[in-house]
C-alpha cells in the first residue's frame, strides 16, 4: 500500500464513530485537512501551481462547510475535532 492509503486509514481509524464509518462529518473534515495540510506543503515548493491553489481553496471552503454543519448539530463534537485537527475557529 502507498503512504497516502496507509495516511487515510489511520486518519478514518482516529476519527470514526463506528467501524464501518467512513462519511461522518468528522471523518470527512479529518481528512479535507490531511490533504489540506500536503498541498500547502507542496505548494510551498511549487508556488505558481495555481491548478493546485484552486483545488486547495475549494477544499479549505469544503472543509469550512463542514464544520460549520458540524457546529451546528453537535457543538460539542465541533470543539473536539477542532481542538483535535488544531484548526481555529471564529
Amino acid at each position: 500500500m502507498t503512504t497516502m492509503v496507509k495516511d487515510k486509514k489511520q486518519v478514518i481509524d482516529d476519527f470514526h464513530r463506528h467501524d464501518n464509518d467512513t462519511g461522518s462529518p468528522e471523518v470527512q473534515v479529518a481528512l479535507l485537512s490531511a490533504r489540506i495540510a500536503h498541498l500547502t506543503d507542496h505548494l510551498r515548493i511549487h508556488k505558481h501551481d495555481e491548478s493546485s491553489r484552486r483545488g486547495l481553496l475549494k477544499m479549505v471552503g469544503q472543509r469550512r462547510r463542514l464544520l460549520k454543519y458540524l457546529s451546528g448539530q453537535d457543538y460539542k463534537t465541533y470543539l473536539e475535532i477542532t481542538e483535535k485537527l488544531n484548526i481555529r475557529r471564529k
